[in-house]
């Protein structure tokens, strides 16, 4: 997960999948750590790998949807 990403040789329809992929693995992240804050049961370790990953893909999300999303200069 650490890679770099590399989007110049993907197509836009096969960027809109990944990016769909990846929103709902931030989703997915996002509550596995709200239950397990909200359980009590998680040792801060776990909770702050999980969060690094969920930036790490909130990073490449926003990368993707840049490339989708043309410059418009107004």
């Amino acid at each position: 997960m650490n890679a770099p990403i590399d989007l110049s040789m993907k197509n836009d329809d096969v960027l809109r999948v990944e990016l769909e992929v990846f929103r709902r693995q931030h989703r997915d992240l996002d509550e596995a750590i709200m239950a397990l804050v909200d359980r009590g049961t998680a040792d801060q370790l776990t909770v702050q790998r999980l969060k690094k990953q969920k930036l790490r893909l909130k990073d490449i999300i926003s990368l993707i949807e840049d490339r989708l999303t043309p410059d418009i200069i107004a």
